[in-house]
């Protein structure tokens, strides 16, 4: 998105505008409806106050685990250390398997909306709530953080995924998404510009930059059990496809809490699943 310069385009029907209150809402730049900012209101206000699900305060604390080919469970740590240019250097990550955990092994991402517009000096017109992922080890400490953005009105609730380290293998999956009206059969689509930087050996490598085509179908509401509990979720079917592959994932939401599960399979047929375990 426009936090780490990506140029997102989508194409809408035209019935689809009608359906906008374009007193109230707008499609932005990024495609996704958004409130219309009122005069004389601050960041907050116009974008945040009105949130409740990703309301300024709140942590929801998520377990993952990535799936290979063969059915084995990991989650990461930090890897080598990796020498850049000017003295500079950075750690890679590496995969641990699921029963040999460390203590700093990454055990749980916290999703935490904030307030104001964190990117104010690079995109002052910034539209979206503030959200930050941290990556928590066994230890108690976070191994890194990024900061990112969500959209959520009544229109409809958007979410950046995670995707640092090992996690930017999910910016080729579709990103998480709903659409009003929320039923059984409400379909809609996207496009999303993607860079070769966001490449990797160890899923799949390419060269120059690829549209992925995002198809999303909300399929069944029903009661499933979760880690917080039996809640009532919309189940929602997505796909991406672009020249390199296809990806797919499957979000559970539920209007209180979100997406309380994420079931994604990647460009290279493995799995990472996303379950939301508690909310503060």
């Amino acid at each position: 998105m426009k936090v780490i310069r990506l140029i997102i385009f989508l194409l809408f029907p035209v019935h689809y505008f009608a359906q906008i209150n374009l007193d109230k809402y707008a499609i932005d730049d990024d495609g996704i409806t958004v409130e219309k900012p009122e005069a004389g209101k601050n960041y907050d206000e116009n974008y945040n106050y009105n949130n409740i699900i990703y309301k300024i305060g709140k942590s929801l604390t998520y377990s993952y685990f990535y799936q290979n080919v063969k059915g084995e469970k990991f989650l990461i740590k930090q890897g080598k250390e990796i020498q850049l240019p000017g003295a500079h250097s950075r750690y890679d990550w590496e995969f641990v398997n699921f029963d040999r955990q460390d203590n700093e092994t990454v055990k749980h991402l916290i999703l935490k909306p904030s307030s104001g517009n964190p990117f104010g000096k690079e995109i002052p017109d910034y539209n979206q709530t503030a959200i930050g992922y941290e990556y928590i080890m066994n230890n108690g400490q976070f191994l890194t953080m990024e900061m990112t953005g969500a959209i959520e009105n009544e229109m409809n609730v958007w979410i950046h995924p995670p995707r640092s380290n090992f996690f930017k293998i999910l910016e080729l999956n579709p990103f998480p998404y709903i659409k009003a009206p929320y039923q059984i059969g409400t379909k809609w689509n996207w496009k999303l510009e993607i860079g070769d930087h966001w490449a990797d050996k160890r899923w799949l490598e390419w060269k120059g930059g690829i549209e992925n085509n995002y198809d999303y179908e909300i399929k069944e509401k029903k009661n499933i059990a979760t880690k917080l509990g039996n809640l009532e979720c919309y189940i929602i079917h997505s796909k991406a496809k672009s020249r390199i592959g296809e990806t797919e994932l499957i979000s559970y939401f539920n209007p209180n809490f979100g997406f309380v599960k994420l079931e994604y399979k990647n460009i290279d047929g493995t799995k990472t699943i996303l379950e939301l375990e508690k909310v503060e």
